[in-house]
């Protein structure tokens, strides 16, 4: 197959370029979209020039979305609101042809970079060993390590009710005394409203959590996916006041679970795992989904939801003939002896 390359510095030719292939529409997965990769960019990552790359060939189309970290540093265009950065195609499910356009990616960026690193790069789909093996085709020195994991929750056509069953006495009983008090009180809303957006900001300010990073970013994805009719957004209530609140977005089979906060102050009410319950419940029962996923973070409440685990990758590479990169080349391979010795 005969590949074409290019080189987009802005998402307003590579917009032109893909001519819909990163849509809604052609696109499945929220983090492979050019609204969720314009969007991040704008808000959260504006002092990072896009490096877009793509490459066609005939009806296929592959792309790397990366950014500028340094001279000569090429990185995803991903932050911790991604579940996953990878490699995006569209018009081919075939192995060979996806190996063909990353090699032509591959050839693309060693013109524009030295090194490149890539994470969080998932291997459950074939993106990470994809990419090692079409960079070091074409002569990249490609490092990969485990740099953080994904707990998720395959379905299986279970009910709720068959799902319960199975999760650790201590949460049910949790839930089942908290629940008989009838002291919180639970809303799963499906469409973007300022007032429940703005409790649930109230929320996250009175949480354990750190300061929202681009919290701008996350209301503009909340209404988008809300016009779309993926939005799950669930708050509990204690005496009319918001005390615990979910992000969460539906959409072709798969629950994304992007934030959840509570306010510490009304912990004996265990107010966010009633509300993760009622949430779990409704995406399981209602929206009938086919896989959970809890996205990064290996704490510890999430085994206690979910069943499975599964790695996420960094990707680390090298231009060998770059004298700059030698020293860090002979560390990783220095690493890589000691670990397998």
């Amino acid at each position: 197959m005969a590949v074409k390359c290019e080189y987009h510095d802005n998402f307003l030719t590579a917009q032109a370029a893909a001519a819909g292939a990163l849509d809604r529409e052609a696109q499945p997965c929220l983090f492979d979209r050019l609204d969720w990769l314009e969007c991040l960019h704008r808000m959260a990552l504006r002092d990072k020039t896009p490096a877009l790359l793509q490459a066609k060939g005939g009806d296929a189309q592959g792309w790397m979305p990366l950014m500028q970290a340094e001279s000569g540093h090429l990185v995803a265009l991903a932050n911790w609101y991604n579940f996953t950065w990878r490699p995006i195609f569209a018009g081919t499910d075939s192995e060979v042809e996806r190996l063909a356009l990353l090699r032509g990616l591959a050839k693309l960026a060693q013109k524009h970079a030295r090194r490149i690193t890539l994470s969080p790069v998932p291997d459950e789909d074939g993106s990470t060993s994809e990419i090692e093996a079409a960079f070091a085709a074409t002569g990249w020195s490609v490092f990969r390590g485990i740099c953080d994991q994904n707990h998720i929750l395959e379905v299986k056509g279970r009910s709720f009710d068959a799902y319960w069953e199975g999760r650790p006495s201590r949460l049910k009983n949790t839930v089942k005394r908290k629940g008989k008090t009838g002291a919180v009180t639970i809303r799963i809303d499906n469409e973007y409203d300022p007032e429940s957006w703005r409790d649930y900001e109230r929320v996250y300010a009175r949480s354990w959590k750190p300061e929202e990073g681009s919290p701008e970013f996350l209301r503009q994805i909340a209404e988008r996916e809300s016009e779309a009719g993926a939005l799950r957004l669930g708050l509990a209530y204690i005496e009319g006041k918001p005390v615990a609140a979910q992000f969460w977005t539906v959409e072709n089979g798969t629950a994304l679970i992007h934030k959840l906060a509570h306010d510490e102050r009304h912990m004996q009410a265990s107010p966010g795992t009633l509300l993760s319950a009622a949430l779990f419940q409704h995406v399981i029962d209602v929206d009938r989904v086919n896989l959970i996923d809890f996205g990064t973070g290996n704490d510890a409440y999430k085994a206690e939801w979910m069943d499975d685990v599964r790695e996420r990758y960094r990707l680390e590479m090298f231009w060998p003939n770059h004298p700059a990169n030698w020293p860090y080349i002979a560390i990783r391979k220095w690493r890589a002896y000691r670990a397998s010795n």
